[in-house]
Order: structure tokens, then sequence, then C-alpha cells
């Protein structure tokens, strides 16, 4: 049975349904996979548990702690008030660090710190937090290269929906030519309100609010930025790329108007936000953009707050996998099956 032993940085909402699916299904791992996931230390802002036994945290115990309002810090017997999740990383002891701390994309936030700490310490580094990769891409993967250890960030790429998977795994030995993707629920599900119910862009972000699918600051999704976040991600992992964020054209949905959907409808076409990852010779090409599309069109029937991707190839041709559910379960179990996959195949 091969061990794995975990730090988590980030005890927020998609933190401590990690910790829950691991409570929950520890024996199932053992018996499907053979692998036992330990938890060595998990921290968050004003402190951490940690333990230095190899039976790891009680995990069951520390979810539900961490479930009734408490602090990881004041956790019986293993808290530790002001320990951060660098000075634990610092300590070598773990063989992967799970990132799910809350995203900063103007300079990484903390996450930079845990994730360039990871790699020194030759820890693979699993992510639901998009920050560091989206900003530093090219200077963590050259290291983590060097290092011989893995960034596995399918979490951060459109949560339970597997975009980097089918890209990377399901589509070995073929060139991948495109992507396209519905990549935000928020945005779906306005544009899905807009052209099923004939709704005003402005009142369909309401109702998506109320729902709360919608932020109270909704710009992020709207805007478009969140879709390009996530496209930078998939052109530099599945297309090998190191682009940054200006590499990506950006557009977003806010100046859609129901006569543009009528319009669209006219023609027998549908409005999605879509992401796309073009090959044009030696060059990419990298947008953003409200797209109308033909019916026929794969993408055309995601609906609602689901999300898609669409991956072109020169011997499978299409392939489209759309679904996964955005919540912090969904994000969890996508760091799960990332963990998984990353250490069976080791």
């Amino acid at each position: 049975m091969k061990t794995v032993k975990i730090i988590l940085c980030g005890c927020g909402g998609v933190g401590k349904e990690f910790l829950q699916l691991l409570a929950d299904r520890g024996e199932e791992l053992v018996a499907k996979y053979d692998l036992q996931l330990i938890v060595m230390g998990a921290a968050d802002l004003k402190g951490a548990a940690l333990t230095n036994s190899d039976e790891g945290l009680p995990v069951a115990e520390l979810v539900t702690y961490l479930k009734d309002g408490n602090e990881v810090q004041n956790f019986p017997t293993f808290g530790k008030e002001g320990l951060t999740g660098a000075e634990i990383i610092a300590q070598g002891n773990a063989d992967v660090i799970v990132e799910a701390t809350p995203t900063d994309l103007k300079d990484g936030g903390v996450a930079k710190t845990h994730v360039f700490g990871a790699i020194e310490q030759s820890m693979d580094i699993v992510s639901a937090n998009k920050g560091p990769f989206v900003l530093f891409y090219e200077e963590l993967f050259k290291r983590a290269k060097a290092k011989g250890v893995g960034l596995h960030i399918s979490a951060a790429t459109a949560a339970a929906l597997p975009t980097l998977d089918v890209g990377l795994i399901c589509l070995a030995g073929t060139r991948v030519l495109s992507a396209e993707g519905i990549l935000n629920g928020t945005t779906n599900y306005i544009l899905t309100q807009m052209y099923v119910n004939g709704t005003a862009y402005d009142v369909a972000l309401k109702e998506a609010q109320k729902l709360g699918i919608a932020e109270t600051d909704p710009s992020y999704d709207v805007e478009g930025k969140d879709s390009a976040n996530k496209t930078l991600l998939i052109a530099n992992r599945v297309f090998g790329q190191t682009l940054s964020l200006s590499d990506v054209s950006v557009q977003g949905i806010t100046e859609v108007t129901p006569e543009d959907i009528e319009e669209a409808r006219k023609s027998d076409k549908i409005i999605k936000l879509i992401s796309e990852v073009k090959v044009e010779g030696d060059s990419f090409k990298l947008s953003v953009s409200p797209k109308a599309l033909d019916k026929t069109h794969p993408l055309a029937s995601v609906n609602g707050s689901e999300k898609a991707i669409s991956y072109d190839t020169d011997t499978m041709g299409g392939i489209t996998v759309m679904g996964g559910k955005s919540s912090p379960v969904g994000a969890a179990a996508a760091m799960l099956k990332d963990l998984i996959n990353a250490f069976v195949s080791k």
C-alpha cells in the first residue's frame, strides 16, 4: 500500500469539503487504489493543526470541529496558533500540498509562497487556487520540472469539469488543434435566461445573484476574467505553452442585449460566452467572447450554470465533455481525483 502525506493549505469551504471526502472515503481509497492519504498538517489564516505522527491528524474529528464553526489553530492537542502553511511546508514532512486558499490574482497571495515553497521541498502540488498558475506559470513550470514534481491544477480549471484530464490524458498521442469551452457557469446561466425567457441582462443577473450562482460583485465572471484565466491554464497545460493573460483577448457579456439574442435566434443560433484556444501555424490565438453558435455546435446545448469543454484533434476528431458540479464539493472532488491520479501512477 502506498502512503501519501498531505499538507492542506486553506480550511475554508473547499478545504473542509476535501477533508470530509478523506474522512468519508479513506477505506474506499485503500481498497480501490491501494492508496492511504494522511493529513500531516492543515493551515489557515490564524494558525494550523500539525502532527509528526505517521498516523496523521484525526481527519474525521478535525472536519467535524471545523464545520461546527471552530478554527483550526484551536483544534485540541494539534492546534498551533500563528503557525503558517509556509512554515509547515518548510519542514518537508509531506509528499504533496493541497492548496485551497482563496485565489489572489494581483500577486498570487499566500498561495504563491506555498507553491514555490513546496517545489523547493520536492513536493507535488494539487491546487484549486489558480492565482500562482495564472501569474507565474512559466517560472513554476520550470522549477517543478527541474525538481521532478507534478503540478496538478484541474480543480483550478473549471473545478469538477475535467478540462485538463481530457486534454492531457484522454487525448494523449493526438495533436490537439483547438479547444472551445463554456468555462463560467454564471455567464452561461444569464445567457440561458435571456434566450429561454427573453430576460434582460440586468434582470437575469439579479436572478443569478438571488440563487447564489453569481457573486454580489459579479464583474469577475460577467466581464470574462474568470473564463480568461481558465483559458490561459488550458493553453499552457494542454498545448504546452507558457503564455500570460496579456495573450488572451477578452470580452464579457455585459453588452449582450435581448435584441442580440433574438437576432441570433432568427438565424437558428444561440449566444454563448466561448473560451477558445486555436493553433494558427506556430502561434496560438486565445480569446473569450460571446459567440452566436449554430444549434448543431457541440456547445450549443449547454444550458443553465453548466460548463463544457470541446477539443478538436487530428486523429480522434472532436471530443466534448459537459457538466461537472460547480460547488466547493465539486472542487474538492477534483483535487482528490488529482491526488489519486498523481500517486497511483507513481
